[in-house]
């Protein structure tokens, strides 16, 4: 009897919750505030001390996020006097407020915090702001993903406030540390799963439950700029971090899903594109006819490619490449991921008007040498790339497609005239990126038949003049597991290239609107390598594996 009595207690006191978070939501909108649940929200300790608990209690008021002078400030209601005179004090002091109308349930819950703030203050690590130093100790603590998973597994099943409120440090510092460039945080119905992508593959890292995925979207909306009280469309967020000499930008986006919002943190770490153009993986003879090609004092240069095929970090290693005090090189990106210095670079702005046709027309009027546009993506951006490269401009760019010779019919798709395509483009360079076998674990083992008979049929396809390996004793590897490559058995990527160059006769194919094939098979005079036969070149140099080629461009067997 009592037990039944103590349950229905129970649903009656969840029941009242209910109905005063949905009134204090009511009354929200009739006030024009933002509404909060304080419950799902990390109270940052160092901010809550900003008013002592005594005014805090008597004014109905708990600062509870803070970064620098801007403090998130929730309030049961705007029209107590008391409760306008500490927002006034407040002001005085120079705080820039955001205020929230939450309930007097969420204030009892902010306060009852105030027994903590003793303890919290040993604590070096605020809930907003991310500490480089912080994140360099526990960098310094993550060998590999391994050690990362412990740590992080840790903390998760810690039950200690001021240690949860420490995870997305132990997330970033992990994600830095390991090489990853995208961290994935994706609510599920029961769970929360957290993925690091390393050299293009996504890797399940560890569950935890929604608790804790609260309190880091959270953090991290307050981190990145984002709406706390928006959960019903997408934002995108960055901060930034200095880590090691470095200053490392996190690009944040979030997504509504099903059960919860999607987060993704795009990591851009200088350190992954600090790559030199000799360090490219581009093949010994392309190599020397690209040299050229860029020193070029105009014309167009595309480089083409899925996204995440490492286009853009091949223009950056053009531009360090050919970058001299004697010539003016601009960029127009969407959006710049890296800052190189000596190079004036500059980013659309679509809300503005300033999309990539508008961009190129005013850095025409910046008397540059050389100009990178981040992509062409439309008829009106393609006429003036290709005009600027017609009037004494190198021009750089992207395009989507799947291989360099459909680079001229991709142009002739956007409405781009051949007339003027076949003068102005130098040269189409299409690329992905394979993962390189971890040279701790790669194990060494014969080819199948099967195998065997598409990397000798590739060999014996090789341009005339290509150096062309030992048939004798072919021997490829495999990926193995060690601690070094996080067990994925690869390391690092590389790249594999093909191209083609707008000579005389494929200048003449293009006034007669030729087709893919039509350019393949005119190419193959040029005697360029294409992506398939350098891909089995590096598999039976020992750099990849036929397994990751196949991965990522479908081999012919």
């Amino acid at each position: 009897m009592t037990l039944q009595s103590d349950d229905n207690e129970e649903k009656l006191n969840k029941w009242r919750d209910k109905e005063e978070e949905d009134l204090t939501q009511l009354l929200s909108g009739k006030y024009k505030l933002p509404y909060l649940d304080l419950s799902v929200v990390t109270i940052d300790l160092d901010s809550l001390k900003i008013v002592p608990e005594k005014e805090a209690r008597e004014t109905n008021i708990a600062v509870f996020q803070s970064v620098g002078k801007k403090l998130q400030v929730a309030i049961q209601s705007p029209n107590p006097d008391t409760t306008k005179g500490i927002l006034k004090n407040l002001e005085d002091k120079g705080y820039l407020l955001t205020v929230f109308m939450v309930s007097k349930n969420s204030l009892e819950k902010a306060w009852s915090r105030y027994k903590e703030v003793p303890k919290f203050t040993e604590v070096t690590i605020g809930a907003i702001d991310i500490s480089g130093n912080k994140l360099e100790e526990l960098m310094d603590k993550t060998t590999n993903i391994n050690s990362f998973k412990e740590a992080i597994l840790k903390i998760v099943e810690t039950k200690k406030t001021h240690q949860i409120s420490e995870i997305l440090e132990v997330i970033l510092a992990g994600g830095i540390k390991i090489g990853a460039s995208d961290v994935h945080i994706e609510p599920e119905e029961e769970n929360t799963r957290l993925r690091f992508r390393l050299d293009g593959v996504l890797h399940d890292i560890i569950f935890f439950d929604h608790k804790i995925y609260q309190l880091i979207l959270s953090r991290l909306k307050l981190v990145s700029g984002l709406k706390l009280n928006i959960k019903d469309r997408a934002q995108d967020g960055r901060f930034s971090i200095h880590v090691k000499g470095n200053d490392i930008e996190i690009r944040t986006s979030t997504v509504p899903g099903a059960y919860g919002e999607s987060v993704v943190m795009r990591i851009l770490n200088p350190d992954s594109i600090s790559v030199t153009f000799e360090e490219l993986g581009i093949e010994k003879r392309l190599f020397e006819i690209l040299s050229k090609e860029i020193k070029k004092p105009n014309g167009m240069i595309l480089t083409t490619g899925p996204t995440g095929s490492g286009k853009t970090t091949t223009l950056y290693a053009v531009l360090k490449k050919i970058k001299t005090p004697e010539i003016k090189i601009i960029t127009l990106e969407d959006p710049i991921e890296y800052h190189l210095p000596g190079i004036t670079q500059t980013q659309t702005d679509t809300k503005k008007g300033y999309d990539f046709a508008n961009g190129l027309r005013a850095i025409l009027r910046q008397d540059p040498d050389v100009i990178m546009v981040g992509e062409i993506r439309d008829l009106e951006t393609a006429k003036i790339a290709i005009n600027a490269a017609l009037t004494g401009h190198l021009v750089l760019s992207t395009l989507h497609t799947n291989n360099a010779a459909g680079t001229i019919p991709r142009l002739i798709d956007l409405g781009v005239n051949p007339n003027t395509i076949a003068p102005a483009l130098n040269a189409s360079l299409a690329q992905r990126l394979i993962r390189k076998l971890c040279d701790s674990c790669k194990i060494k083992t014969a080819p199948t038949e099967e195998e065997m008979s598409l990397i000798l049929k590739t060999i014996e396809s090789l341009p005339e003049g290509t150096e062309k390996p030992n048939i004798e004793n072919i021997e490829i590897y495999k990926a193995g597991i060690c601690d070094k490559c996080s067990n994925t058995g690869y390391k690092g990527r590389i790249g594999i290239f093909e191209a083609i160059l707008v000579d005389d006769e494929i200048e003449r194919l293009i006034l007669k609107n030729p087709t893919e094939s039509d350019i393949k098979e005119e190419s193959k005079k040029q005697k360029i390598m294409t992506m398939s036969q350098d891909g089995i070149l590096k598999v039976v140099n020992g750099e990849t594996s036929l397994d990751e080629l196949n991965r990522v461009i479908e081999l012919e067997y």
